[in-house]
């Protein structure tokens, strides 16, 4: 029983790591990569919609982006999302397609994504702290229910800090490698 906890806890920990990572992919470095654009939504007939589900995003050289919307009558509202983002970005369409420069970042730029992705790292670590929590107050329910014994619990306790501090160290590596990307001119 204490093994499913484990495996659960280890799998909910796993998915903090990956979320935290594909974050980080959607900041901009000096690149051009159509993941910068995952976090866009536009407004579709109402409805929120992935940028990704309504045009193709294609980075033709390493400092362009295209846009090809599947419905031109799209175009403008795609222009005004990316506009309205925290990219920083300026988007320019010829009626079919939508150009998106990907300009050198400038040092203060720079330290501002240094800090959105310390503060996307610090919420992965929070999401894996929520999973110790959680698997430590299902051990001690196990106890008070009679399940488990006391030795049982702080071993699984043990093994619980020993996967939420591996966890965090591989977010740290995370973030570590990603701002030396950001600082890279």
């Amino acid at each position: 029983m204490i093994e499913n906890f484990l495996g659960d806890a280890t799998q909910r920990m796993d998915k903090s790591v990956e979320a935290t990572h594909e974050h980080f992919n959607s900041v901009r470095t000096g690149r051009a990569t159509p993941a910068l654009l995952d976090r866009i939504q536009i407004d579709y007939y109402g409805t929120p919609t992935p940028l990704k589900n309504l045009a193709t995003i294609n980075a033709p050289e390493p400092r362009l982006l295209t846009i090809q919307p599947f419905d031109p009558s799209s175009i403008k509202s795609v222009e005004k999302a990316i506009q309205e983002s925290d990219l920083g970005l300026t988007p320019s369409n010829d009626g079919k397609l939508i150009r998106l420069p990907i300009p050198q970042l400038t040092e203060e730029r720079r330290k501002e994504l240094v800090k959105l992705v310390r503060s996307m790292a610090e919420e992965g670590r929070v999401a894996v702290r929520n999973v110790r929590r959680d698997a430590i107050r299902h051990l001690e329910e196990l106890v008070k229910n009679g399940d488990t014994g006391d030795d049982d619990e702080r071993a699984a306790e043990q093994r619980v800090q020993k996967l939420t501090d591996e966890h965090v160290a591989k977010i740290d590596d995370l973030l570590k490698r990603k701002e030396a990307e950001i600082m890279e001119v």
